[in-house]
């Protein structure tokens, strides 16, 4: 193998370290819309997740990898209420601005 096809942890960090970024400025530039902010969160879990199995694997130990199994299934969970949630606000409110749904204001 020649040295151009190997793909270290460095790599990886930096995969992670910009799906990350993306992730941030997606919630931060975009603050109106709820799905959009879901799929940032989402996105933030998947960056975390790459960084968790490749310092797993990059050190020899499962543990990071079995960790892995327990955010996706949080995620999963997450998506699924958060998208109910949002189903159920639409047929009240018909919209999903978060600047118009100010029910829990006190």
């Amino acid at each position: 193998m020649n040295m151009m096809s190997q793909i270290g942890l460095s790599h990886y960090i930096a995969l992670g370290a910009v799906l990350f970024c993306i992730a941030v400025a997606g919630i931060f530039i975009n603050r109106k819309n709820v799905i959009v902010l879901l799929m940032a969160i989402e996105l933030m879990l998947l960056a975390v997740n790459t960084n968790f199995v490749a310092f797993s694997r990059f050190l020899g130990d499962v543990s990071g990898q079995v960790f892995v199994f327990f955010i996706l299934t949080v995620a999963a969970a997450e998506s699924a209420i958060g998208l109910a949630i949002l189903v159920v606000l639409f047929r009240n409110r018909a919209t999903i601005n978060v600047g118009e749904i100010d029910d829990l204001k006190g």
